[in-house]
This record gives structure tokens, sequence and C-alpha cells, in this order.
């Protein structure tokens, strides 16, 4: 897929899916059944199509030519044909999908423009059954509704003075709040525009926030954009070299002062190709990689580094959820290597001592423990946690008598803590944080005062001084370009807590 030839222009392409999704009808759903014949289409109801297969079993890899002819041309073609919400299965709670709204259908056709170059092939309705929320324009005067961003976005990479201050006579009146709680706000952002995303990356680097590709409610990206955590000054920094395909759902791993972008997808495509940008002049470069071994294209994974090493796990390829763990060698940037470290599920009940396969979970490294929560395979939103020791090799279940469903949410290790923000329970989109207690395993669900964004998935969160720094998600009916600060008061005095053990 790589293309020495390609310019850096190309990093403002773009390519347009449609807004909405049209869901399976009743008798589709009854495909799901393992019980009836397998030569029905199988359709999906995994978040952003972790899982979707074709009648033929034919569906092939859209080829990378193929993805950027389609992205050149669409100044000159016309957006997909939108599609009105269908009601979702009974089993599944309406989950409105932050990563597959513009997805495409694959039955029946190749993703490929079959010779005839720049050519989009015609609308097919997405496999996904996840339903999206009534338009924004019925969400009611409530004060979580007026927080949403409604005036129109600006043109992109147009400049956003900085906000005035607020007049105290018109200003929203906020209870007051004792300086130990946790605090929300609203960032005061200015500099270079961007369009809200979601499904997108954010990686940390210094004092700089680096957000990459995702998608909004029609388009995919493959453009970067650099906050500033101490002024919140957005930039858009000119890349050059080999520059990503548009992408979402792919992750996003610093190593020094590089970042090491890896899978993804979109509409039809799932990637399991290797990109690395240089933060300090920004050049993008494709690493080779060596060996036979590579893990299937996949997206939705999560990836965290650990000692010169990059361990992915789970996501979805296409064709099924995955809950195997592989290991990229990043000691040398320009030339990696990839070592399944722990395969996937034999599928025997009571064998695998393993989490179940899934997407959209989250993943965060303590030492040599790998730590997974939440996430999906399709059909089910997980409350579970598992821990996976990257020195021994060995899975182990954690116990928790309370537990909370999650899926599309954020977790961000904070001293001896994991604090969840966000994302889906199987019901609705939450706003929620929620505190784990890593020593004891226990969670805990802290007050928190200000005026708190509205409920969301799909967003990015990182930790930086003192604060959490959240951008973006999607609610079900609105994609948001957003930046809320999460005072953390007190409890950043968690980050000074760096000797403790994880017994499980």
């Amino acid at each position: 897929m790589a293309d020495n030839s390609r310019s850096s222009s190309s990093s403002k392409t773009k390519t347009v899916r449609s807004q909405k999704i049209q869901l399976p009808s009743p008798t589709d759903e009854r495909m799901h059944d393992e019980s009836l014949d397998h030569a029905l289409p199988i359709r999906s109801h995994t978040p952003g199509h972790l899982s979707s297969k074709s009648q033929s079993h034919s569906r092939r890899k859209a080829s990378e030519s193929s993805i950027r002819q389609r992205s050149q041309s669409v100044a000159t073609k016309s957006a997909y044909t939108t599609h009105p919400p269908s009601q979702p299965p009974p089993s599944v709670k309406p989950i409105s999908n932050g990563d597959g709204d513009g997805s495409r259908n694959t039955v029946g056709q190749s993703s490929s423009t079959d010779g005839a170059e720049g050519k989009r092939p015609p609308p097919m309705r997405s496999t996904s059954a996840i339903a999206g929320k009534p338009s924004s324009t019925s969400i009611s005067s409530s004060p979580t509704a007026a927080r949403k961003t409604s005036a129109a976005p600006k043109p992109r990479g147009a400049f956003v003075p900085f906000p005035p201050l607020q007049d105290p006579k018109t200003a929203p009146d906020v209870p007051a709040a004792p300086s130990s709680g946790m605090y929300w706000s609203l960032a005061p952002v200015s500099g270079a525009s961007h369009t809200p995303l979601r499904a997108h990356t954010m990686t940390l680097v210094g004092s700089n926030v680096f957000v990459f590709g995702g998608c909004d409610s029609r388009a995919c990206f493959n453009e970067l954009y650099v906050l500033d955590a101490d002024s919140f000054h957005w930039s858009s920094p000119q890349v050059v070299g080999d520059i990503p395909v548009p992408l979402r759902a792919m992750t996003c791993t610093a190593v020094g002062k590089k970042l090491v972008v890896f899978g993804g997808g979109d509409g039809p495509a799932y990637y399991n190709d290797i990109y690395v940008l240089d933060t300090v002049n920004f050049r993008w470069h494709r690493p080779r990689v060596v060996g036979d071994k590579i893990p299937s294209a996949r997206r939705a994974h999560t990836a965290c580094l650990y000692k010169n090493g990059i361990y992915v796990f789970g996501g979805g390829d296409g064709v099924r959820a995955l809950n195997d763990v592989w290991r990229l060698d990043v000691a040398d940037t320009n030339k990696m290597s990839w070592k399944l470290v722990s395969g996937p599920s034999s599928g025997s009940p009571g064998r695998d001592n393993k989490p179940k396969a899934r997407g959209y979970h989250t993943a965060n490294m303590v030492g040599s423990k790998l730590i997974i929560y939440g996430g999906s395979d399709g059909g089910e939103c997980f409350n579970d946690v598992w821990v996976y020791d990257v020195d021994t090799q060995v899975w182990k279940a954690v116990t928790i008598p309370i537990t909370f469903r999650r899926l599309s949410h954020t977790s961000t290790i904070v001293g001896s803590y994991l604090f969840v923000v966000g994302g889906h329970d199987g019901n609705d989109y939450s706003n929620d944080v929620l505190l784990l207690n890593l020593v004891t395993m226990t969670w805990d669900k802290r007050k928190v005062y200000g005026l708190p964004p509205s409920g969301r998935g799909y967003h990015g969160t990182v930790l930086y001084d003192s604060r959490l720094i959240m951008i973006g998600g999607f609610d079900g009916g609105e994609v948001f370009s957003d930046v809320w600060l999460l005072e953390l008061a007190v409890h950043s005095y968690y980050s000074q807590i760096s000797h403790f053990t994880i017994e499980v």
C-alpha cells in the first residue's frame, strides 16, 4: 500500500460517506442465529463494523490506489444518498455508530473500482444494526443541550480568535464547587479551526496534543492538528512524506518524539499498515517490516508501549471481533517486526482463560500489566476487567463486586487509578467519570462539579499537568469539535503515586 510518490497536498483529502445508517429488517436480524443456514447473509450488530460477512464470502480489501482515487475525486462527485434508520433488533439497545456511520455494505460487490479508476461504487446501505439518535434539531433547550455546538462550523483552516471573557451578567449560573472537587469546563480555544471528529487519535508529546484522522458525520480524514495544552491554541502543521490514507478507529502510540500509527480503516476498508510521524520535522514515513508474521487488518483495537514494544489487542477485522495480542518491536522506528504473543480463542467454552473477542474497549499499561476494560463484540456491551502480564504471558480476570458496562469510552492512568470518561453503557451515552482503584480493584463514582459535557463516546482524552483534556466525540446525533477540561483538583496528587502493585 505504500505510495512514495504521494505529495503532501494529499493530506487534505477526504472520502465522503453517507450520514445515516439503514438497518437490517427483522428478517435480517434472525440470520444471526447460528442454527440457521449459513448460506444466508450474516449481518453484524457490531459498532463500527467489527464484523461483517457477505453471502458469497468474496469481500476483497480495497486497494490503496482506488481509495486514493475515490478520495481525490471528491470535489467532482456528489455525496451518497442518506437512508433513514430502521428499528434495531430487540436484543440490542440503540447504540449510534461512532465509527461506521459512513460505512457501506460489501455484500455481492468488491470495494475496489474494478478497472474504473476514480469511479465511486453505487451507494449501498450499512450492515451495522445500530440506530442513530433523532436529529439534533429536535434537541430540547435543556442546559446540557445548550452546551452543544449549534453554530455553523468555520471553514477548514480558518483562524479562530481567542474567545473574549464572558459577561458575568449573561454567564450561566454554575453552583459553587469545593476546591477539592473535580470540575468540568469548556476550554477557550483559538487558532486553526477543524471539523468535528470522532474515532480519531489523541497523543501527548511534551505539552502538545497531536490529533490525527477520525471522521465527522460524512467523511474520514488524514489530517493532523496540534493543540498546545498550555495555551489551548490549535495549529495545522504542513506534513510531508508517505502520508496515511484517511483513517478512523486506528491507534497512535508515542515512541519518544515519534508517533506510530497502526491499523484503522474507512468504510469497507481495513488496514494493518504502519505509519510513523516525526513530530520534529512533521515527516511521515513507512517503516520496513521484517518477518513473515503480521496481524490481520483491523480497527477499534488498542495499543500500549512497554519496553520498546507496542502491544496490540483485539479490534475487528471486518469478519469477526478479535482477542489476540501482538507485539510490534519499535526499538528501531525504521525497521520493525511483529510477534504473536497471545493467539485467538480456540472457540471451545471453558478452555480459554482470556477475554472475549472485542473492540471499542480500552487498554492501559501499568508496569508489565496490560489492563483491558469494557468494549463490545457487536452484540454485548462488556463490563469486565482483565489483566495480561506481558512478561509471563498470562491472562487473569478481575473479580469486581460492582461493575459498569462501557464501550467507546476513554481510560487514563492517574497514579494508581484508572479514570474512565464517557462512553456507551448499552443503553445510552454517558458523561460519567468512573475511577477504578488498581490496588483494591474496586470502582468509585465521584461527584464532578461545573457544567459537564454532554454524554458521548468515540472521543479522546489525555492527562496533562493537573487536568484531563477531552476532544471531540459523538452522542448518537452530533459529532463534536469542542475541547473540555476536567480539573482533577486534589485528585491530581494521584499522579505522584508511582510505586504500587496490581495483584490479581
